[in-house]
C-alpha cells in the first residue's frame, strides 16, 4: 500500500511563536467578520451593550456567566455561520442543494443561539424586575 504523506507547511510553528501567530490569525478573523458581515457587526454592538448589563442583572457569578455566555455564544455561532458561507461561496455561486442546505443549517444555528440568548435574558429580566 502506497501512502503519500504530506505535511502542511503552515503547521511548523511551535511554542510561543505558534501562540502569537494563532492570536494574530484570530484577530484578523474578527476584523474580517466585523467589516464584512453586517450581522456580526450588529451582534457585536449588541454584545457591547449587553455584556456590561450582565454584571447588573446577574445576582451571582453563575447568572452573570449565563448571561454573558449566551451573548458570546451568539457571536461564536455567527462566526461559524460566516465561515460556512465563505467556504460555500468559495466553491461556487451556482445554486446547489448541498450548498443551500449548508447555509440554511448554519443560519438555523444562529437563530437557535439567538433564541437561547433571548430566553436566558428574558428569564433573568423577569426574575430581576418582577421578582418572580
Amino acid at each position: 500500500m502506497f501512502v503519500m504523506s504530506q505535511t502542511n507547511p503552515h503547521k511548523g510553528r511551535t511554542g510561543l511563536d505558534r501562540v502569537i501567530h494563532a492570536a494574530g490569525y484570530s484577530w484578523a478573523g474578527l476584523r474580517k467578520a466585523y467589516t464584512g458581515e453586517s450581522a456580526f457587526r450588529q451582534e457585536t454592538w449588541l454584545a457591547v451593550v449587553l455584556l456590561p448589563c450582565a454584571w447588573w442583572l446577574g445576582r451571582t457569578w453563575v447568572e452573570v456567566a449565563l448571561l454573558a455566555g449566551s451573548v458570546l455564544a451568539v457571536l461564536i455561532v455567527e462566526l461559524l455561520n460566516s465561515a460556512v458561507e465563505a467556504v460555500v461561496d468559495r466553491v461556487g455561486f451556482e445554486l446547489h442543494e448541498l450548498a443551500a442546505r449548508a447555509k440554511d443549517i448554519a443560519s438555523a444555528a444562529v437563530f437557535l443561539s439567538l433564541l437561547l440568548c433571548a430566553g436566558i435574558w428574558g428569564a433573568a429580566l423577569w426574575q430581576r424586575l418582577l421578582g418572580a
